[in-house]
């Protein structure tokens, strides 16, 4: 059973920065494609970045483009998001999520084809 967990979360302010961990188990994690997702109490889970399993593709959403950047490296199991120019608006539970197809391309923005979660980490963007 595969499991994904996330770290680097904490307290920040305005402005600053944060980068992500999330360190996955198993052999086969270069075969999926990988995203981040956050959630706030009462709110839905939201899309906030994915790359490919390659590496080679990524996908934002207009919130978070040009200050966000999904990463992986393969040989470490790990997929970063590194974080920068942090708004209040962006505290949540930031959730990494494993694609539930391996090889596939296409970045989706909703949940449902992502099949392993974990366990979330806090960020709090404050003064």
């Amino acid at each position: 059973q595969v499991q994904l967990v996330e770290s680097g979360g904490g307290l920040v302010q305005p402005g600053g920065s944060l980068r992500l961990s999330c360190a996955a188990s198993g052999r086969t994690f270069n075969w999926y494609s990988m995203a981040w997702f956050r959630q706030t109490p009462g709110k839905e889970r939201e899309f906030v970045a994915a790359i490919t399993w390659s590496g080679r593709d990524t996908n934002y959403p207009d919130s978070v483009k040009g200050r966000f950047t999904i990463s992986r490296d393969n040989a470490k199991n790990t997929v970063y998001l590194q974080m920068d120019s942090l708004k209040p608006e962006d505290t949540a539970v930031y959730y990494c999520a494993r694609d539930r197809t391996p090889f596939d391309n296409v970045l989706s923005t909703s949940p449902l084809p992502y099949d392993v979660w974990g366990q979330g980490t806090q960020v709090t963007v404050s003064s």
